[in-house]
């Protein structure tokens, strides 16, 4: 892990499970001071443990990031404390059709931008004038590869990381003048529970600890995208360029397939 920068004081949101969870135990070393984020505070607790394990201090919150009100006060009263210079806004949800393919509900839809996007947001923003007069910190959003090719099952997912990824390049030129950089994170499969409501072939699946040591590398570069796995972004990229029918038609006959949402 020595290839990891050393930031001292971190906060990773949806920290309980998945790419949140090997993040933590990523950064987790001694001298660290960690905020765990998440609905869950039994698996925040099954985390923490490992992030104590490697030498870290760290805190727990319950809390959902679509109250940005007490998330706002979790996030500053931690600051104040422990100077933020990683925040990784990662807490996310997916959601796709209903029963028999029927169209997403506008309950699944709202919930997904509600959490995936707003969420996102509402973890950065109250940091980001703390940040910005200490001149320093690096903020981390997790986005996905359907932000660079949506996908037609989860057309409202698609749109919430489309957004967390516009969002994100709009705000690393704002902030670029203060020291404070941003980069936004499109995974392809992952092993998670989320991923594991995909069906069909998950091509270059890797787990999460590959991909959270991956995206620990590229942070360490400073680099504003991080996309991966590449063959996959490589395809994405070449579809692209293609007129959209044609595109479509590929998609239709490789479609994604999502089992159906079991949230409403």
């Amino acid at each position: 892990m020595s290839a990891i920068p050393a930031f001292t004081n971190v906060v990773v949101t949806g920290g309980g499970r998945g790419i949140g969870a090997a993040l933590a135990r990523a950064y987790a070393a001694p001298g660290v001071t960690m905020l765990l984020v998440g609905r869950d505070a039994g698996r925040l607790e099954a985390t923490a443990a490992d992030v104590r394990a490697r030498g870290a201090t760290v805190e727990t919150a319950a809390a959902d990031v679509s109250d940005a009100p007490a998330l706002e006060r979790i996030l500053l009263a931690f600051d104040a404390r422990h100077p933020v210079d990683l925040v990784i806004a990662n807490a996310g949800v997916s959601g796709g059709l209903g029963p028999n393919r029927e169209a997403e509900t506008f309950a699944s839809a709202q919930r997904q931008l509600r959490i995936n996007l707003e969420g996102a947001v509402a973890t950065v923003t109250p940091l980001l004038e703390p940040m910005r007069a200490r001149k320093r910190g690096r903020i981390v959003l997790m986005s996905s590869l359907a932000a660079l090719q949506a996908v037609g099952d989860t057309a409202a997912y698609s749109a919430s990381k489309a957004g967390i990824l516009m969002w994100g390049r709009a705000l690393a030129d704002f902030l670029a003048p203060d020291g404070v950089g941003v980069s936004v994170v499109c995974p392809g499969f992952v092993t998670s529970d989320m991923s594991a409501r995909y069906l069909g072939p998950k091509p270059f699946e890797m787990s999460a600890d590959e991909a959270a040591a991956l995206i620990a590398r590229r942070v360490a570069k400073g680099r504003e995208l991080i996309a991966f796995p590449w063959p996959m972004v490589a395809l994405i990229r070449l579809s692209n360029l293609l007129p959209r029918r044609v595109a479509r038609y590929a998609l239709t006959h490789f479609p994604v397939t999502i089992a159906p949402d079991q949230h409403g």
